[in-house]
């Protein structure tokens, strides 16, 4: 039974506060849910008995069966789905050594979850494994951010740090980052490894860490000399930013 305690607790964690304290996020539906199981720690499971039957043995330390409308006093989702889950955050440690030798995204600022949510994917689709994030980058584990991973967060590792003091950290790297007034990105060598910097929505890569930058980038619209938006959303030049890096990897 969905207690008011428990329904309480599961609604908290909309909120960034109590996602700190205890530790823990949550994940809602099919998919999410099912991805996210093998790889997280799974605190409690609310779903309905339809869901279980679809599924081997469900690890969790806390199982409920859904009644009627149980999913939906607890679900943040416009149309709830047949499962929800809480899960344990994990304690990750970035390595600076294994950095040097991949490629990484890094992001700067990026304020709104969807898009955060949506690089993850990305990353996830391009091979990239680890995203370092600013501190006021938006958080991976609001429950928007987790919705529109679609499961990428299992296998991208994300990280907060003071990136202008992580950039003089890591030492000699290549670094990227995509401007207006950088070099088109078709024309320039791309390394294999090293970071790219993706900047906030509306004012781009902060100057402390845009002093870091050693390769400016640029997306050029097509025909260059036609009349164009103004610019890309952030997630949609990182999508562009990252195929072409790993095109280059793959065709030369």
């Amino acid at each position: 039974m969905l207690s008011k305690n428990k329904i309480k607790f599961i609604r908290s964690l909309e909120k960034k506060k109590y996602r700190n304290e205890t530790a823990c996020f949550l994940a809602e539906g099919n998919k999410s849910v099912t991805d996210l199981l093998p790889f997280f720690e799974c605190e409690c499971l609310i779903a309905k008995t339809s869901w279980l039957a679809m599924q081997g043995d469900v690890r969790t330390n806390e199982l409920i069966l859904a009644e009627e409308n149980d999913i939906e006093k607890v679900s943040l989702l416009k149309t709830p789905q047949d499962v929800l889950a809480v899960f344990r955050q994990p304690h990750r440690v970035l390595d600076n050594e294994t950095i040097k030798n991949e490629l990484s995204l890094v992001l700067d600022g990026i304020q709104d979850p969807g898009n955060l949510g949506t690089i993850i994917r990305l990353a996830d689709w391009f091979g990239i494994n680890r995203v370092i994030c600013s501190p006021d980058t938006a958080d991976v584990y609001n429950p928007k951010t987790v919705q529109a991973t679609m499961g990428a967060i299992a296998r991208v590792q994300v990280f907060y740090v003071s990136l202008p003091d992580w950039l003089n950290e890591i030492g000699d790297i290549p670094v990227y980052g995509t401007f207006l007034e950088g070099e088109n990105i078709y024309t320039e060598p791309l390394s294999s490894s090293g970071l790219i910097v993706m900047g906030n929505e509306g004012k781009g890569i902060s100057r402390p860490v845009e002093n870091r930058i050693t390769r400016k980038l640029y997306i050029p619209n097509y025909p260059p000399e036609a009349e164009s938006t103004e610019s890309l959303n952030v997630a949609m030049a990182t999508a562009v930013v990252c195929s072409e890096f790993r095109r280059r990897q793959m065709y030369g």
